[in-house]
């Protein structure tokens, strides 16, 4: 009994020591794993999206493996001297519902999931290393209700629509009429009887329809050749968040990416002469702007188009790595971009588009 509990005993002083010998990991630390891991997972995506890329598994595969190793389910960050247990094993039971699932399309969603996941969690810790998140527990507490309280948050009894209140009414008036003709005839609402509540439904849609259709053909042409005659303005852009002035330009967008370049604001350039592609490519209708518009969506709308496709989605994946991936780029880098996006250009106005 004695020499069991004094195994015991030395095996819970051996697990204390090995605990404390493992060091908590510093915010900034835990913020480039974080970086480090969302670009490897954006690589992968990308690498699903190439079409005859045989090699795709073995290269997801290694990337996972990495990405396990930059954030292991459990671990401690060293936070304003304290440390805090972090939690990451919803990213590894991501990683293990890809590899169970065989859907090419499927795969290919969680991978694009857990990057956006990633990449708001890294956008978190920028915050929070820049100071402008409360770390008071009591301050937390108070945003937290302070947020709980908004409109969008409260859960509201259903109120009937605009056609229900019409359907019922049309019920109750017509139920007063049979009344007055038939006396014994029972009273009508609108859950009394599905059969007579459908068709009072079609009665008040079908007129609310030919309503619609009479004033459209009355008043459409009329309006129609106001509408011509007035002169639309144009409204400035808004391409991937940034805010273009009407008589803005791609030149000028590629000048002042230049701009960037040579004061040595090498990821700011590359950002900054990928929307003068987006816009150059809008100006010449191959793709559509767009306010709500991803990076993703422009390069999918181009897909048909092979040969723009192929040079548009390296430098999609350039601008990835660099602005949302956070890689530092390099001067090699700044004029790789530049002559994919001359490449680019030159595909675009192929007469084969």
């Amino acid at each position: 009994m004695f020499r069991r509990a004094l195994i015991i005993g030395l095996a819970c002083v051996a697990t204390t020591w090995l605990a404390a010998a493992v060091p908590a990991a510093s915010l900034s630390d835990y913020q480039s794993r974080v970086s480090e891991a969302l670009v490897l997972l954006q690589e992968s995506h990308a690498a699903h999206e190439e079409e005859g890329l045989r090699s795709s598994d073995e290269i997801v595969a290694a990337s996972l493996t990495r990405v396990r190793e930059l954030l292991p389910a459990k671990e401690t960050v060293l936070f304003a001297g304290k440390s805090v247990p972090v939690d990451n094993s919803w990213l590894h039971e991501s990683l293990a519902e890809y590899e169970k699932t065989r859907g090419v399309q499927r795969r290919s969603e969680i991978l694009e999931q857990t990057s956006e996941r990633l990449l708001a969690l890294s956008e978190r810790l920028k915050q929070i290393g820049s100071g402008t998140t409360p770390t008071d527990p009591e301050a937390n507490k108070s945003r937290l209700a302070g947020i709980l309280r908004r409109p969008e948050y409260q859960r509201t009894a259903p109120e009937e629509t605009a056609l229900q209140r019409l359907v019922n009414s049309f019920l109750t008036r017509l139920s007063k009429l049979l009344e007055r003709i038939f006396p014994k005839f029972p009273r009508l609402n609108a859950g009394s009887s599905s059969l007579i509540s459908g068709i009072a439904q079609i009665l008040v849609v079908g007129i609310c329809v030919a309503a619609i259709a009479f004033i459209i053909w009355r008043y459409g042409p009329r309006l129609m050749q106001r509408g011509r005659k007035k002169k639309t303005k144009p409204e400035a852009r808004i391409v991937l968040g940034e805010r273009l002035e009407p008589d803005q330009t791609a030149a000028d967008l590629l000048a002042q990416a230049e701009d960037l370049a040579r004061a040595g604001d090498l990821r700011a350039a590359i950002r900054k002469a990928y929307i003068a592609l987006l816009c150059e490519l809008g100006d010449r209708k191959l793709i559509s702007l767009g306010q709500s518009k991803t990076n993703r969506d422009y390069l999918n709308s181009v897909r048909d188009k092979a040969t723009l496709y192929g040079s548009m989605r390296r430098m999609t994946s350039l601008f990835e790595l660099h602005w949302y991936g956070f890689v530092p780029a390099g001067e090699t880098d700044w004029v790789e971009f530049r002559n994919i996006y001359r490449e680019t250009l030159r595909t675009g106005s192929a007469p084969s588009l």
